[in-house]
């Protein structure tokens, strides 16, 4: 990084990024700038730019340098009764992104020695000598962590990301937390999808209660009601019966509470034989693991949302660039791209580059 930063200016730093995250490919990317801008630069440099920086932002985040000028106390709201408060969600989730295996690192290394081999030994000089092949991955896809810690208007929103296991996931939600002084907010909530080991890690944060995500409850008496009443044609569409039944059952969770919600699908459970005596038995056990976590009843009341429709969207454009026909990825330099997308959607991208010119001037 350092030979970057004294080699190639803070504007054509950034000129790469924008256009290394928003290309589908380094190559197009470095076309684009040689067009818009009219600056020559080879694809692999343009590609070490861009990882660089991601690696350069990933570090100022762990030592918290990526400033902002919010915090939980600016995050207000009004509540259906016209009253103003402070509210902040905090979700957590886990993308998989295509990763470069070590038996394709093999193979790259051969068909490129064997290439050489059929040079000339004056075209062989001209290239520069192959480096030592970073350990690739056990796996063609690894788990990557997306965190986010939003208002009601996600005007105010923080992304992170890491590749590290779920206890470096832990520690990204705490320093995060405390970086948007999560406990200054009077109303603060967790919303995940459901998995043991998210919801864990936001039981370690200072929030009021953690909710299931209401679609991913949706998903699972959707499909217990086609397992058990019946579908219609080959798409498996749900029955008018079983239709009725999942709103009807659905309803009464968000409007009247758990217990009635409950009773209802144990009603249902009475009237089924055999099999779909067991899907409803599945159903009956995964809602009754999360009781505590589908309290929609008082967040209805409050304008809470019940949803992670946020944090979805964050999975989405944070592994947009990584994803595609071909695409494979060391996972430090995967997680330099997101990273470079995460400052973005949290709003830091501009106070990031002004402060790199102020220090480049400096």
């Amino acid at each position: 990084m350092d030979e970057l930063e004294s080699s190639i200016s803070v504007g054509m730093r950034e000129l790469c990024c924008r256009l290394g995250i928003a290309g589908r490919s380094f190559a197009r990317s470095a076309e684009n700038l040689k067009e818009a801008a009219q600056i020559r630069i080879s694809e692999e440099m343009l590609r070490t730019v861009v990882e660089s920086e991601g690696k350069a932002v990933l570090k100022a985040s762990e030592q918290e340098q990526l400033e902002f000028d919010w915090s939980a106390a600016d995050c207000k709201t009004s509540t259906p009764d016209g009253k103003e408060t402070t509210r902040m969600y905090a979700s957590a989730d886990g993308v998989m992104v295509p990763a470069t295996t070590e038996a394709e690192k093999h193979q790259r290394r051969t068909t490129v020695q064997a290439n050489r081999a059929k040079m000339t030994r004056e075209q062989r000089g001209r290239l520069a000598r192959l480096g030592t092949v970073k350990k690739g991955s056990d796996q063609r896809y690894k788990q990557v962590y997306v965190t986010i810690f939003y208002d009601q208007t996600q005007e105010h929103r923080l992304v992170g990301v890491t590749r590290k296991d779920h206890r470096g996931l832990g520690k990204l939600l705490k320093r995060d937390a405390a970086r948007v002084r999560l406990r200054a907010a009077v109303e603060r909530l967790g919303l995940v999808d459901g998995a043991v080991c998210l919801r864990n890690h936001l039981e370690d944060l200072p929030l009021e209660k953690i909710l299931l995500d209401f679609f991913h409850l949706s998903e699972h008496v959707n499909d217990a009601a086609r397992k058990t009443l019946g579908t219609l044609g080959a798409n498996g569409e749900k029955t008018p019966a079983s239709e009725q039944w999942v709103q009807e059952a659905l309803h009464t969770l968000k409007h009247d509470g758990y217990p009635p919600f409950f009773e209802k699908l144990v009603d249902w459970r009475s009237s089924l034989r055999g099999h779909k005596r067991k899907e409803a038995d599945r159903l009956l056990n995964y809602v009754a693991q999360r009781q505590a976590m589908m309290d929609y009843t008082e967040c209805e009341k409050k304008g809470q949302d019940v949803g992670t429709g946020p944090m979805e969207s964050m999975c989405g454009v944070t592994t947009d660039r990584l994803k595609g026909r071909g695409r494979r990825w060391d996972l430090d330099n995967g997680e330099s791209m997101m990273a470079l997308e995460a400052m973005y959607q949290s709003n830091l991208w501009d106070r990031y580059w002004a402060n790199n010119a102020l220090c480049h001037r400096n």
